[in-house]
């Protein structure tokens, strides 16, 4: 009886084993069938197909998510299509809106923090830096230029180890660690040219951490910031008191939205309430700023710092060969140099002008000249793709809103770039050789920007043309423009809708806080999803429209 509990249980033993081995050759199968594709994936696919990709089931997520969870207060509930429109403006940080921020519950406040911080420029690219990256070590590898096992996971031993003859190269490759991280190392030989592929990976590997720090540093140190203000203050935190609103949450989003360049905020009205709290405001400029028009020149300088108290061959190359680094956001110094005096420029110029014909008028009334000026600083750093506001623009002039929609339009690293300069620039490369018939025939059919927004507008103004004739006041030319304009540019900025410019008054109309979009018919709405994704992507057809000659 013994003997068959011995046996019966070497035999459960066994099958337990072979199960085991058999479950472990299936997922190191999988494991390599999802390398393989993920390979496939990296080296093949575009990358316009990807971010599209990554867009679009985002915003699908997150209107999941937003729908799952439970709104503010339960008498009112936005509809499906409102909740994907919010889902795909935090995405592509938009901040178009056509529900009211304070009808959103702190756990859907937190979701829509995380599909901004998600979609923002800067992390975006930092997931594009590492795809690269990843792309480089796996040429290195397929070429075998260089490859080595980690020494501190896979010690070296003399007697497994297996030496490649390949003198030529200066390759030693060890083979003895099944599971080691395999990370390329080089040995350095005579000839430095050998090295450039190499330091090519190293140096973007270290521009993948600074980049991640600048990431987290800027948005941790501004979240520090505004909440020791919000502690500090007793008015800015009487208005999160008697909005309902947690310190810690206003200052999570509100950062992350800043830094982005979404231009959401908890509260309805945006920044309009706290347009008397000038330091806030000058607190959260440096973060538009340093999120998008000037996080080249930023990210420059950060490397330029660092490579002041460290000396590194990664930094040398960054800074000197921007072009083969392949990363966009670093420019040469040139072009980092006038992208400031640029933007800086652009400032000015608002600036100047808003102050000429809107000092004394409504939209500034009940504050103090530094107050006014610390306001219009404000708005007109957050023209260019933020979207905070401090004033109704339905308030402002029209020769400023038309100046405002200028500068929605232009391309966050619009610059004055003279060309006699020495210096090679983006966009003076050679031309490629000639693509295969049916990319060229891709090319000529691409339309240029202002031809794509033409469409748009043209579309909208169809869909609603029943609310143009019954409420001109409202759906206006102007007023559509620049709710598409500003959609396109990611921007956020609205003329809103108001029941007092209704020609026939409807009964029970109400003011909301929200955007002009609110009142649009689904199509239309439908519409602005398209362009907000069309503006988010901006950057693949920059060059749209050669195909045409005007003379």
């Amino acid at each position: 009886m013994m003997m068959s509990f011995s046996s019966l249980g070497k035999e459960v033993v066994f099958l337990c084993s072979a199960s085991w081995l058999k479950l472990a050759c299936i997922c190191r199968s999988l494991c390599f069938l999802c390398s393989c594709y993920f390979r496939f994936l990296l080296l093949r696919v575009n990358s316009f197909c990807i971010q599209v990709f990554y867009f679009v089931f985002l915003s699908f997520l997150g209107f999941l998510v937003l729908k799952a969870l439970k709104p503010r207060t339960d008498s009112f509930r936005p509809r499906d299509l409102d909740l994907f429109f919010t889902s795909v403006s935090a995405t592509t940080v938009s901040s178009m809106s056509t529900v009211e921020m304070e009808a959103f519950s702190d756990s859907q406040l937190i979701v829509m923090t995380v599909l901004m911080f998600a979609g923002g420029e800067v992390f975006i690219s930092l997931v594009g830096l590492h795809l690269g990256k990843s792309k480089l070590r796996w040429r290195i590898r397929t070429e075998d230029k260089v490859a080595s096992v980690n020494s501190d996971l896979c010690p070296s031993n003399p007697a497994n180890d297996i030496v490649d003859d390949h003198i030529e190269l200066g390759v030693v490759v060890k083979k003895d660690c099944l599971n080691a991280q395999i990370e390329p190392q080089l040995y350095r030989p005579q000839d430095k040219s050998l090295d450039l592929d190499y330091l090519k990976y190293c140096s973007v590997r270290f521009l993948c951490y600074v980049v991640l720090g600048y990431l987290l540093g800027v948005q941790v140190l501004g979240v520090a910031t505004v909440s020791l203000y919000i502690a500090l203050v007793s008015s800015a935190r009487d208005v999160l008191k008697k909005k309902g609103l947690k310190m810690a949450t206003f200052s999570v989003f509100t950062t992350v939205s800043t830094f982005a360049n979404c231009g959401f905020v908890p509260t309805n009205e945006n920044m309009i309430i706290f347009s008397k709290n000038s330091v806030l405001l000058l607190i959260l400029i440096p973060q538009v700023l340093l999120g998008n028009t000037l996080f080249p020149s930023s990210l420059r300088l950060t490397l330029w710092v660092i490579g002041r108290f460290r000396e590194k061959d990664e930094i040398r190359y960054l800074l000197s060969r921007t072009n083969e680094a392949g990363y966009k956001h670093l420019l040469p110094s040139l072009y980092s140099s006038l992208l400031v005096v640029t933007v800086l420029g652009f400032i000015g110029v608002q600036f100047i002008m808003f102050c000429w014909m809107q000092w004394d008028s409504e939209s500034l009334s009940g504050l103090s000249p530094y107050e006014r000026i610390v306001g219009v600083l404000f708005q007109c750093v957050n023209t260019r793709h933020a979207g905070e506001t401090v004033v109704d623009l339905s308030t402002v002039a029209p020769a400023i809103l038309v100046l405002f929609v200028v500068m929605m339009y232009l391309p966050p690293y619009t610059s004055f770039l003279p060309t006699k300069c020495g210096e090679r620039l983006p966009g003076n490369r050679e031309r490629k050789k000639l693509k295969r018939n049916y990319k060229l025939l891709l090319e000529n059919l691409k339309f240029s920007q202002l031809s794509y927004l033409a469409i748009f507008i043209i579309m909208v103004c169809v869909t609603e043309r029943k609310s143009m004739k019954e409420d001109p006041l409202n759906f206006n030319v102007l007023n559509i423009v620049i709710e598409v304009i500003s959609a396109y540019g990611n921007v956020g900025y609205t003329m809103g809708y108001s029941c007092e410019r209704q020609l026939r008054p409807i009964e029970g109309c109400k003011d909301k806080w929200y955007g002009f979009a609110g009142k649009w018919s689904d199509q239309g709405k439908m519409i602005l999803i398209v362009v907000m994704i069309f503006g988010r992507l901006k950057k693949f057809n920059m060059k749209g429209g050669r195909a045409w000659i005007l003379l």
